[in-house]
């Protein structure tokens, strides 16, 4: 995988996320009952996170950075069909867990293809370069999803983002190896 490629995946799976992020405290009101169960459902989001870095770290050491940017993408396409099937809050909460570990496996991977293809003279500028255009890309993406949001509903969005996931999941499997990233410009 070139650096080009990297930033297409990063490009379109932080487009997948952007569409449902902003939107989807809009299909948990539908759910919860309280800000407290929105509350517990992010902070389970956020600790399963927390606690899963020190194993994804060494999961990806040990199988490759590829293989859990690949768990990721079919992962969260396979979530974000099921959030909106979820009707009862402790349906939201086990999802949260879920995309918690999913979000802390995207977070690392990201990281790590990063530290391994940046030129460390020139990281600060590429690294910069390189969230330009993920940046942008997920910009457009909540601009985007907020129209089509007046027009389809809620539980839609889901499912085109998964699909987006679900495409970026192909494209990263296509790839060559995350190893073949060589130090560069971004």
């Amino acid at each position: 995988m070139n650096i080009k490629q990297f930033v297409l995946y990063q490009g379109a799976v932080g487009m997948a996320a952007s569409m449902i992020f902003p939107f989807y405290i809009l299909l948990l009101r539908d759910v919860g009952s309280s800000f407290s169960q929105f509350g517990w459902a992010y902070g389970l989001f956020a600790l399963t996170s927390a606690l899963s870095f020190p194993f994804i770290g060494k999961f990806a050491d040990r199988i490759g950075d590829k293989q859990l940017l690949l768990v990721y993408s079919w992962g969260m396409a396979v979530l974000l069909i099921l959030f909106p099937l979820a009707y009862e809050i402790w349906h939201v909460y086990c999802l949260q867990i879920a995309m918690g570990l999913f979000g802390a496996i995207q977070k690392n991977s990201e990281k790590t293809v990063l530290a391994r293809a940046v030129s460390k003279e020139r990281a600060g500028r590429e690294i910069g370069n390189y969230h330009i255009w993920t940046s942008v890309a997920a910009a457009i993406a909540v601009i985007g999803t907020g129209y089509l949001v007046d027009f389809l509903t809620i539980g839609s969005i889901f499912y085109l983002a998964s699909l987006v996931f679900a495409w970026s999941g192909f494209f990263i499997m296509k790839a060559g190896s995350t190893e073949s990233i060589k130090a560069g410009n971004l």
